[in-house]
């Protein structure tokens, strides 16, 4: 059973289990639990969880669609646990990012090219702490564009991979330490 945070005709707001797709897995388990048309607005990668939203109908999902590609009135922020601790409270990262989609893997590039996507998020740090005799910091990402992988690899870009995120260069071994936090839209925010 999906944990429904907020459903109305037009839209539901549920939590993403780890290990599910946000694009079939999830999307099949809500049409069967809500007896609805669900439509996929955005997406989180399998070994994520965290607040979703879904469309329930044809209207709601090029509403909220065109709110996602425009970058207004819809925010997602999440919490991430990352290696290693920051000079600076907080911040911005901005980068070019370029996903191999036959390694499913993103990197962050010097140069405009092919492929290349801009890359913005805000970071401010929460709190820091020890873990197996390392730095750990907990901090409130919110994205300001949404890219493949764009979290993962903008820290570990800077020497600070998410714990547990292997494909990006944690040693250490658990699921990844990322969690979609809360969503805003100009009408709600859900958390």
């Amino acid at each position: 059973m999906i944990e429904i945070l907020y459903e109305d005709k037009d839209v539901v707001f549920c939590v993403k289990p780890v290990g599910l797709s946000s694009e079939t897995d999830l999307p099949d388990c809500l049409r069967e639990q809500l007896k609805s048309e669900i439509y996929t607005l955005h997406r989180l990668d399998k070994p994520v969880s965290g607040v979703m939203v879904y469309a329930k109908n044809k209207e709601s999902a090029a509403k909220i669609s065109k709110k996602i590609a425009d970058q207004s009135d819809f925010t997602k922020t999440y919490l991430v646990v990352c290696e290693g601790s920051f000079d600076q409270q907080q911040g911005v990262m901005e980068d070019l990012l370029f996903k191999d989609s036959s390694k499913n893997k993103s990197y962050v590039v010097k140069k405009e090219r092919k492929g290349v996507k801009k890359a913005i998020l805000h970071y401010r740090i929460l709190g820091c702490a020890e873990y197996d005799d390392k730095k750990i910091s907990l901090v409130l990402v919110t994205l300001k564009t949404g890219r493949s992988h764009q979290i993962r690899v903008q820290f570990a870009s800077r020497k600070h991979p998410l714990l547990g995120d292997g494909k990006y260069g944690s040693k250490v071994n658990c699921k990844i330490a990322l969690f979609s936090h809360k969503i805003e839209t100009d009408d709600m925010t859900i958390s």
